[in-house]
């Protein structure tokens, strides 16, 4: 089984096209939130999705479009991103985001878009938050976005935690241990590399792939 995750879109549908088209047929598709904000297509990512029958969560931009608090907390940038995001899209849009929840639990995994004891806000950014939140989470895994930076902290029993910094191709075994992933940012980066980023999981093999995938 082949599961795509994405996460941080960004309403960049160009990228959204080039790392689908990369994925290749897949079982299903995942997406850690921050869907729409900053980019130009927030209409057109939303349509892909429902297109590919996505699941997954709103992030703090998918809730500031909707007109949510966390507009508040954002700097001048994001802020009139999010204005004009709220502006922009139409009702199937917004009625896609607004019905997304906060966290979603399949199977071992759990979804988020910050972090499991704050979906909207935290940042899932140093060991020691890693560790705090692995501590709080009720599945063996947490898929997260948020940072824009591809990573995993792992925890096998009797270890101490495991930082992991995934280049592209890089695959990560989950057996025996717990973990907090995160895909990257398909849509904007914050890593160094321009390259959109992606996760191709497979439950059955338990593995995680990293990809990174260029765009114009």
């Amino acid at each position: 089984m082949r599961i795509a995750v994405l996460s941080d879109i960004h309403s960049n549908l160009v990228a959204l096209d080039a790392v689908l088209a990369h994925a290749g047929p897949v079982d299903a598709v995942w997406h850690l939130g921050d869907v729409v904000g900053y980019g130009p297509d927030p209409d057109g990512v939303v349509a892909r999705l429902i297109g590919a029958g996505a699941i997954g969560v709103r992030g703090n931009h998918d809730a500031a479009a909707l007109g949510g608090r966390e507009i508040e907390w954002f700097n001048p940038e994001a802020r009139a991103a999010a204005e004009w995001t709220r502006d922009k899209i139409d009702g199937t849009t917004r009625a896609w985001l607004s019905a997304l929840p906060e966290r979603h639990a399949i199977d071992r995994m759990t979804l988020v878009h910050g972090s499991p004891r704050d979906p909207i806000r935290e940042y899932v950014s140093s060991p020691d938050v890693a560790l705090e939140n692995l501590a709080v989470l009720e599945t063996d895994y947490g898929l997260h976005g948020h940072t824009h930076v591809p990573v995993a902290f792992c925890l096998a029993k009797d270890e101490p935690l495991r930082v992991v910094s995934p280049g592209d191709g890089d695959s990560l075994g989950l057996g025996g241990q717990r973990a907090l992933i995160n895909p990257g940012s398909v849509g904007q980066p914050r890593d160094g590399d321009p390259d959109a980023s992606y996760m191709i999981l497979d439950p059955d093999a338990a593995t995680v792939t990293w990809h990174r995938v260029p765009y114009d």
